[in-house]
């Protein structure tokens, strides 16, 4: 059986560097050749923001040694997005809007094409939006300032995220909530940890630096339990 790997960055990496960071070198680790196969998918920043956001990811990515692609939704080049997902070795998802990310996979059949590199082997790593979309539910906010369940993940993890945890109060407060009325247990990631999984299971917490955190949260009835994870730096 492959194992399928999922790190769920609650922040950090090449996004917020502009280089490639500890965790980035631990997700190009797990692919086990010395030149990665690594394509980006940067659905999440729209066209806004998207093609700066693929400047970095090859000006990061490039310093590896790694052969580099990328996926646009708006300016579609690949006739065949299944042919040439499943032969990479890592798919990097990008930040920004969950709910948008979500909503123009869905339209263009991404999703399951997603779902069958990641099913395949293809280790799968995204901060924020990149990293909640795989989960069951996990709290956005992608509708305004407000914050707000997802609702509706890809679920490949049974499970709630929560990205940024230690730098957004009230994103901890509606996640609190959110693990309390859904009564599933619920993974937090703060800037600089990224959180692996094996299989759609909890094998560890990683970081870049001493200070990064994650949090497990279960429901206990009424109370929310929490419980801090041990990070180890890469």
């Amino acid at each position: 059986m492959l194992s399928r790997h999922i790190l769920a960055m609650g922040g950090g990496g090449f996004s917020d560097s502009g280089g490639l960071t500890a965790l980035d070198r631990f997700v190009l680790g797990l692919a086990g050749v010395r030149h990665p196969r690594v394509c980006f998918v940067p659905t999440a920043s729209g066209d806004s923001d998207s093609d700066n956001y693929i400047v970095r990811f090859y000006s990061a990515f490039r310093s590896a040694g790694c052969e580099l692609s990328h996926i646009s939704v708006f300016r579609r080049v690949a006739e065949d997005w299944q042919a040439h997902l499943m032969r990479q070795h890592v798919i990097v998802v990008g930040g920004g809007n969950t709910a948008n990310l979500l909503a123009l996979w869905r339209v263009h059949g991404l999703d399951e094409v997603l779902r069958t590199a990641a099913e395949a082997g293809a280790i799968v790593s995204g901060v924020s939006a990149g990293a909640l979309c795989w989960f069951r539910d996990g709290i956005i906010d992608s509708f305004g300032p407000r914050f707000a369940p997802l609702g509706d993940g890809l679920d490949l993890i049974p499970a709630l995220f929560c990205p940024h945890w230690d730098c957004e109060a009230a994103r901890q407060d509606e996640f609190r909530s959110l693990v309390r009325q859904r009564g599933l247990v619920g993974y937090a990631a703060g800037e600089g940890c990224a959180i692996h999984f094996v299989n759609g299971t909890f094998y560890e917490a990683i970081g870049e630096h001493e200070m990064a955190v994650g949090v497990r949260l279960m429901a206990d009835r009424d109370v929310v339990r929490e419980e801090s994870l041990s990070v180890r730096v890469v």
